[in-house]
């Protein structure tokens, strides 16, 4: 939907850009660690996932009247990157990558899933949930739920651990939805039939 909104207003209003890059660094993490463990399923989401979220990034940035801002957070984002990369082939020994990598990858997915939970003071505050997007919910539900179950097939604890924190901030938001009905939130009532 940020995509959407970016190409019909042609405009980056009230987009926050931050939950793009670091979803694209995640994917980019997500992607490494299903290389190195040569997982199918691994490489192809996050695969996908890399080059939907660089397309919005792109589009965000052609949109976007601060430019330089944004081309210095890639640009950190690429360093990131680039020094995780040299980290885990240079420095980590081949025996230990996997583990190394698989942890880095859970611990930045976990703060993911967390960092919604930063505007619930808001919604609770406010009574709204105007800032909580109800169809980002129920994907995250599903993904997250999804890459659970995929990790305990696989007995990979890195896959399923720092999914679950996904399973419960979602359960959360819909709470949140169930206690601050949609109702509440519309300036306007509907016309009579």
């Amino acid at each position: 939907s940020d995509l959407r909104q970016m190409l019909a207003t042609k405009s980056v209003e009230n987009i926050q850009f931050l939950p793009f890059l670091t979803t694209d660094a995640n994917n980019l993490s997500w992607l490494g660690y299903g290389c190195l463990k040569e997982d199918g399923t691994v490489i192809t989401v996050n695969a996908i996932g890399a080059a939907l979220q660089t397309l919005y990034i792109l589009v965000y940035l052609y949109y976007s009247p601060s430019k330089r801002s944004v081309l210095l957070q890639v640009l950190l984002l690429l360093a990131v990157v680039v020094t995780g990369y040299g980290y885990f082939t240079v420095l980590v020994d081949a025996g230990r990558r996997l583990t190394h990598l698989g942890l880095f990858c859970s611990i930045f997915t976990i703060t993911m899933y967390l960092s919604p939970l930063a505007d619930l003071a808001k919604v609770v505050r406010s009574k709204s949930t105007r800032c909580l997007s109800f169809p980002l919910t129920v994907t995250t539900l599903v993904a997250s739920s999804s890459w659970t179950l995929y990790g305990l097939q696989l007995h990979d604890p890195y896959i399923t651990v720092p999914n679950v924190p996904g399973i419960i901030t979602s359960l959360v938001r819909f709470w949140l939805f169930q206690q601050y009905r949609s109702e509440q939130d519309k300036p306007y009532s509907p016309l009579p039939a």
